[in-house]
């Protein structure tokens, strides 16, 4: 054979090596995108480190392909001159196929995005390699972009990236640190160490610090002198003692008869209104003979009365005739004797 023959060979040879390698890269890549439907997304963010054939994956999950970017401003301006002022057009278009058997039952595309289907950019690691992923977020956290034109794919809005949410936090925060001054805050600082240090030198907190400390040194000689061990043991003695009488013979004795004695005060209580009834009645009885003997002993008084005035005079006349007793008294004088 020729050498015409031998590179012949070699050419498909290389060619045959050159599409098996394609046909690895596409097998590890995820194999072609069957039955793919094309969405498009729009990004105010760059983005580097995507390109065309990189994956679009759902939660860690390979669904798609990503199949061309571009810039708006060249794909919808329709040979009309462009609003530059409008961000809308300085956005970044990215379309991409995905295979919807991979998906499964899912609602339409407009029902998904009112429930927050978003698309963002992410980063596999540290590589520098970019891919799409989309997930469910709030929707109200993340809106959707309201575009002029009319997407020539389904559309589903974009968020930002968590490299671009944490570079546009760090650059806020930068911006506040770059609006402090900071020689007036050093300034102030170095005010306020001077005067806490004079303060606490010669100040009146030094003054407070020493009348504390002299303070502290006379409770502690204090509580030294009152032999707070010596009064922690009479304490429990004599809680010791308490709880022993408390708990003693003595005790539940007395405790049985306060309770006998309650007892029986409270029989006395229930018998009492029966008793003052009873006395009430007795009064009253008492009442109604006291009238009748009075009404009985009136007349006897009266008759009584007329006897000792008749005794009365009988011992007047006694007294002034004791003869009478045994012989009639004078006859009275210029009368006839009787």
């Amino acid at each position: 054979m020729g050498p015409s023959g031998i590179y012949l060979r070699v050419g498909l040879l290389i060619v045959g090596g050159v599409a098996l390698l394609l046909a690895l890269i596409w097998f590890l890549g995820g194999g072609a995108i069957r039955q793919g439907t094309l969405f498009e997304s729009y990004f105010s963010e760059s983005v580097q480190g995507l390109e065309v054939g990189a994956s679009v994956k759902y939660r860690g999950v390979t669904i798609g392909r990503v199949s061309e970017l571009g810039l708006v401003s060249a794909a919808y301006s329709d040979d009309q001159s462009i609003d530059q002022e409008r961000k809308t057009y300085r956005l970044v278009f990215v379309r991409y196929q995905v295979d919807t058997s991979k998906i499964g039952r899912v609602p339409d595309t407009r029902s998904a995005v009112e429930l927050g289907l978003r698309v963002r950019l992410a980063s596999q690691g540290i590589t520098g390699l970019s891919y799409l992923e989309l997930d469910f977020v709030d929707p109200a956290r993340y809106p959707a972009l309201d575009v002029p034109w009319t997407p020539r794919a389904e559309y589903i809005p974009s968020m930002p990236s968590t490299f671009s949410q944490v570079q546009d936090a760090a650059q806020q925060v930068l911006a506040k640190l770059n609006r402090v001054d900071i020689d007036a805050l050093s300034t102030q600082l170095t005010g306020l160490l001077t005067d806490l240090r004079t303060e606490l030198t010669t100040g009146e907190v030094h003054n407070t610090l020493l009348a504390a400390t002299a303070l502290l040194r006379t409770t502690n000689e204090a509580m030294q002198a009152a032999d707070l061990p010596g009064l922690t043991a009479d304490i429990k003695s004599t809680s010791g003692s308490l709880r022993d009488t408390v708990q003693g013979e003595a005790m539940r004795k007395l405790l049985t008869n306060a309770a006998l004695a309650a007892e029986r005060l409270a029989n006395a209580a229930n018998r009492l209104p029966g008793l003052l009834n009873a006395l009430q009645t007795t009064t009253q009885r008492a009442g109604s003979g006291t009238s009748d003997l009075e009404q009985g002993l009136v007349p006897l008084l009266r008759d009584l009365q007329a006897a000792v005035q008749n005794l009365r005079e009988l011992t007047d006349s006694l007294r002034r005739y004791p003869a009478q007793v045994l012989s009639p008294p004078p006859p009275r004088a210029g009368g006839t004797p009787r």
